[in-house]
């Protein structure tokens, strides 16, 4: 058993490849050794700043012969299948072939090929100069004259099968068995045998640490004890976490302190301008729980002062970028909300769709409709849709995109708006994916409820909606979004009556062509007509879109995505209700009742089909009461309990009462066995056969009122 290490050396990694490049590396190498016959015990890589390594413990010396036996033709075929069975299995002549006799098939020739194994060097040599030439890079480059692509230029290969180099060469670039250490701290070069020998080195006169969890162990561990040291809470982002684990071979944590007169600043602003350019953390005080003037550096070096000195250097520079954005600050305080809305004006939103001040007001109009669904004033949920995108054109949303809609927030405030309404601006756009909050202010809800709706039915309204994996728009996103505010804050109002009441306010123009999707001549058919058509499609479509993301939503919390299309299927889109009525539906079909009334739906449904298949049922088929009194008493009983049945659903479904109306049609359960099991439906009196389909119409038609059970699958 060996131990093979492979180091490949470059100049900086960016960080955000790291990880993936890492795990990319094991899976080709392991992939080529397990493709060339080679076994192994253990395998494991890691990444840093400016290398990626691999380790394979317990690697096969060599890979074993492979034996194949390769069957021919009958012993005295023609002359042809001879030839042809020689030259696939690579023989000079028959005689290198053996005679296999078989009771039932007779003699016929075999041939038995073995490939010899090969040394695991051999497969290295060959394995690893199509790893690098193939690895995939997000971003790559070449460099020098040669035609090598690697992230960064390729520097050093360290190769080294049981502490001996094996011998290979990419792009110029050969193999040994030396690397480098911290650049600073100690370079070396090292020499290096194996795994143990190679961490040993570097990770003690080399000041490298190799694992990405030990760095980022380093890390924490260094945040919490300057906090500690400083009465300080550490502000977690771990998405910066992960970025300095990726830019320092050796993380030393030094605490720093900022001008206190910059915490006037929206905290925002100084959060993200430390997380943005420079890549510090931001701290909170223990005591007052507010931001601390103070920030948290990982440096990739230590320093004799104890990082007095990196802490003054950063000062600087942190200095300078917080007073570019107070002069931000100060100058977009100077220019009304108002005054900022007008510049959106001439700012293309999409081109069928008008400028965003075009989209500002089609979601004022709606936002103003929405608000006495949501509980919200619609006087400011609409004044807050008009100043939601204002701060799109200002100095500090310029600067920091991350920003927008916070910083419209800050600006309404600083202009005397209600909190309500700077609370909406700011919340307008959320959530933007499963992890974000949902507002809950009724202002705020009715705001970003009407910013994605206009989005979602502008975009169907000149049919630009999602393909596959693409969704240039974020449409999906709208809609889990619109989802989610809906179902979190119990919002009940109808998708397509909604989308009737805002497709008018889309600017869409039909008279010149017609929506895009729609065939014919708008000159022939009419404006009317087409309109009406682009209405039919919108609020066909979109709420199938809406059902897709709810599936989704509801997938996520472990229920059926069968069941929603059980109750979609009626109609209903309201989303609220149908959650409610996919919630009463699962929990009826997991008791007994529930689930022998769906077997016995089948079954009727089955007769049902097949009939149909012989011909189309007569239209207006009822159940004829005198007929059933002459039936068996099976039928008279199964029409009592549906008629009670019928009778009794009235008042829970009205009610939105589900479990309810689930206990009524519990009692078609005994019922509806004793009609299938007792009665012969195809009965040779034709309205006799007649009237017993159309009872079983009669129960399909009963359990449809609460859901689509033709839906439900297993």
């Amino acid at each position: 058993m060996s131990e093979l290490l492979i180091e490949l050396f470059s100049e900086e990694i960016p960080a955000r490849m790291q990880a993936k490049a890492e795990a990319d590396l094991l899976a080709a190498l392991t992939g080529k050794l397990k493709e060339a016959g080679l076994g192994w015990k253990n395998a494991f890589a890691v990444s840093g700043p400016r290398r990626l390594t691999a380790v394979i413990e317990g690697l096969d010396a060599r890979s074993a012969d492979v034996r194949e036996e390769k069957k021919g033709p009958k012993v005295g075929a023609p002359e042809q299948a001879v030839a042809g069975f020689l030259r696939g299995a690579g023989l000079k002549d028959i005689s290198e072939a053996q005679v296999v006799s078989d009771p039932k098939k007779g003699d016929f020739y075999v041939a038995y090929l073995t490939t010899p194994g090969r040394d695991a060097t051999d497969v290295i040599a060959e394995a690893v100069p199509a790893i690098i030439r193939e690895f995939h890079w997000p971003k790559s480059m070449r460099w020098g004259t040669g035609e090598l692509r690697w992230v960064r230029p390729l520097q050093g290969i360290v190769c080294v099968l049981d502490g001996k180099i094996v011998p290979l060469e990419v792009g110029g670039v050969a193999s040994g068995n030396t690397t480098e250490g911290h650049r600073v701290h100690g370079r070396g070069p090292y020499t290096v045998t194996g795994w143990a020998d190679y961490k040993a080195q570097l990770e003690g006169k080399g000041y490298v640490i190799l694992s990405r969890e030990d760095r980022r162990r380093m890390i924490l561990e260094g945040i919490a004890r300057v906090c500690a040291s400083a009465g300080l809470q550490w502000i977690e982002d771990k998405g910066l976490l992960e970025e300095v684990t990726g830019l320092a071979e050796w993380p030393v944590v030094v605490l720093g302190q900022m001008d206190p007169d910059f915490l006037d600043l929206p905290p925002e602003v100084i959060t993200l301008s430390m997380r943005t350019h420079q890549k510090y953390f931001a701290a909170n005080s223990k005591k007052t729980g507010k931001l601390a003037p103070n920030f948290i550096v990982v440096a990739n070096i230590s320093a004799s002062d104890g990082g007095k000195k990196i802490a003054e250097g950063n000062a600087r520079v942190l200095s300078a970028r917080l007073s570019d954005a107070r002069f931000f600050w100060e100058k977009d305080k100077a220019t009304p909300l108002e005054a900022m809305g007008e510049k959106l004006k001439i700012i293309a939103f999409k081109e069928e769709l008008g400028s965003l001040g075009d989209k500002v007001e089609r979601v004022a109009a709606l936002a103003r409709e929405l608000a006495p669904k949501v509980g919200a004033d619609p006087d400011l949920a609409e004044r807050a849709a008009r100043l939601a995108k204002a701060d799109l054109v200002s100095e500090m949303v310029g600067e920091f995109p991350e920003l927008q809609g916070v910083m419209g927030r800050y600006y309404a405030l600083a202009a005397g708006e209600d909190a309500r309404v700077a609370d909406a601006i700011r919340d307008h756009y959320k959530p933007q994916g499963p992890s974000d909050s949902v507002p809950t202010d009724p202002v705020s809800i009715a705001v970003a409820l009407a910013d994605k709706l206009d989005t979602l039915v502008g975009f169907w309204a000149i049919d630009e909606k999602p393909t596959g994996s693409k969704d240039p728009f974020a449409l999906r996103r709208a809609a889990l979004g619109v989802v989610r505010l809906v179902l979190e804050n119990k919002v009940r109002f109808s998708l397509r009556e909604t989308f009737i009441l805002h497709m008018d306010n889309t600017g869409v123009d039909v008279s010149a062509s017609g929506p895009v999707g729609f065939s014919g001549d708008v000159a022939e058919v009419g404006v009317i007509q087409v309109r009406k058509n682009l209405y039919d499609y919108v609020t066909a479509d979109l709420p199938a879109f809406f059902a897709d993301r709810l599936k989704q939503v509801l997938r996520d919390q472990g229920k059926r995505h069968d069941l929603i299309d059980a109750v979609f299927a009626l109609g209903e889109d309201d989303l609220v209700l149908i959650v409610k009525r996919v919630e009463a539906l699962a929990a009826f079909l997991a008791t007994e009742d529930g689930a022998t009334l769906l077997a016995g739906y089948r079954r009727a449904a089955n007769i049902l089909k097949a009939e149909e298949k012989k011909g189309a049922l007569p239209d207006g088929l009822t159940v004829d009461p005198a007929l059933i009194a002459k039936g068996p008493a099976e039928e008279q009983a199964l029409w009592k309990a549906l008629s009670e049945a019928e009778a009794a659903l009235e008042a829970p479904l009205k009610a939105e009462d589900f479990v309810g109306a689930m206990s009524v049609l519990a009692g078609l359960r005994g019922p509806v066995y004793a009609y299938l099991d007792g009665v012969m439906v195809n009965d040779s009196d034709a309205k006799v056969r007649e009237n017993r389909l159309a009872l079983l119409l009669a129960v399909r038609g009963a359990l449809h009122k609460v859901a689509d059970f033709s839906k439900i699958e297993g």
